[in-house]
């Protein structure tokens, strides 16, 4: 008897372990290059894309696993995990990710693991849960490809932050219009062989005329939000330093009031000026407050850059946040498990770090 009790626990601890919370055992899988599994993953990416304000924007690279799940009390929900890519335009640039480049190799590329739940329902899909992290293609890898190209360098070394205000300082001398304010840096490499740093950083215009600042502490961000995003060179020769920096300015982001779930105002940007969405995925974010510099961090991980996203409301009208799995339906027994085999991994749209 103590045997069979022993026995019970045993495959109800495995149960546990081998379901994700509130999700019954009948699901369906999903070949990943399905087009709907294309399509709930590029709503998924879009999803990602609006909530970034830090980094990079991300663009999908292979659709790894997908199961599909019943949902009380209708609809569907697609549990997918991703890999993406880091591009070349930053979070704040409005450029649609479908026209970014994405970051070669031989410029450290960044790979991101994604799990998302997306919904659907009525033929729409809303994203009920996203979690992601990204980490810089490793140091061999880039060596294997390009011996002699440099690597990320943290974003808080010396020389990168010296580079970056030496940069920034030039645009806003050059200018004629709003002073300029860091809010990010987001990329740097060093090559010592020339005595070169590299950077890249995103800026935010404030009240101040840039020819007219002799306190910057007194300037503050327009109400009407406008970030740039800058390339930035510092060499050191002859005991001279020799400065360079080529800066895109984006649009102004107009703030318009919407209303959220209990009818109160809230501030949010206009959406003329960004990638058009399958669609809309709850207010986006507006600001981009600057960020102090993490120690030895080389690059803006996508596992801190989601931790500020608005939470969202499915198509139920029921709130779902991170950690919380959605509602499905809890079939009475288990359904048979199918023999046939699903292609999955999906196939790689750029390439494999």
């Amino acid at each position: 008897m103590k045997s069979l009790i022993l026995v019970f626990c045993l495959a109800q601890l495995w149960g546990c372990h081998a379901v994700p919370p509130n999700l019954g055992l009948s699901y369906r899988e999903l070949n990943c290059d399905d087009p709907e599994s294309e399509q709930a993953a590029m709503v998924a990416m879009d999803y990602l894309n609006k909530n970034l304000l830090r980094g990079y924007k991300h663009t999908l690279n292979q659709i790894d696993k997908v199961k599909v799940w019943p949902r009380r009390p209708m609809g569907e929900v697609f549990e997918m995990e991703l890999d993406t890519l880091e591009t070349t335009c930053h979070a704040l640039d409005p450029t649609p990710v479908a026209n970014c480049s994405v970051r070669p190799l031989v410029e450290h590329a960044v790979e991101g693991d994604c799990d998302f739940r997306v919904l659907k329902q009525g033929g729409q899909f809303t994203v009920l849960f996203a979690k992601c992290d990204s980490s810089p293609d490793s140091a061999e890898d880039v060596r294997k490809v390009c011996p002699d190209c440099p690597l990320l360098a943290p974003l808080n070394d010396t020389k990168v932050v010296h580079t970056v205000e030496a940069a920034l300082n030039a645009f806003n001398t050059q200018t004629n219009g709003s002073y300029f304010q860091l809010v990010e840096v987001s990329r740097a490499k060093l090559v010592p062989f020339t005595h070169t740093t590299y950077v890249e950083f995103a800026m935010a215009a404030t009240d101040c005329v840039a020819q007219e600042v002799t306190d910057p502490a007194k300037c503050n961000l327009l109400a009407e939000k406008q970030y740039g995003f800058c390339k930035g060179a510092l060499t050191e020769k002859d005991g001279k330093e020799e400065v360079s920096v080529t800066c895109t300015v984006f649009p102004t982001q107009p703030v318009l009031l919407q209303l959220q779930p209990d009818n109160s105002p809230v501030a949010s940007p206009s959406t003329d000026n960004l990638p058009a969405a399958p669609m809309v995925l709850g207010p986006l974010l507006g600001a981009a407050p600057p960020l102090p510099l993490l120690a030895n961090r080389a690059h803006h991980d996508l596992r801190l850059t989601l931790m500020d996203a608005v939470s969202v409301e499915s198509a139920s009208g029921e709130s779902f946040h991170a950690g919380k799995a959605p509602n499905v339906v809890q079939p009475s027994m288990p359904a048979a498990v199918s023999p046939v085999v699903h292609p999955c991994p999906g196939r790689i749209r750029h390439f494999k770090i």
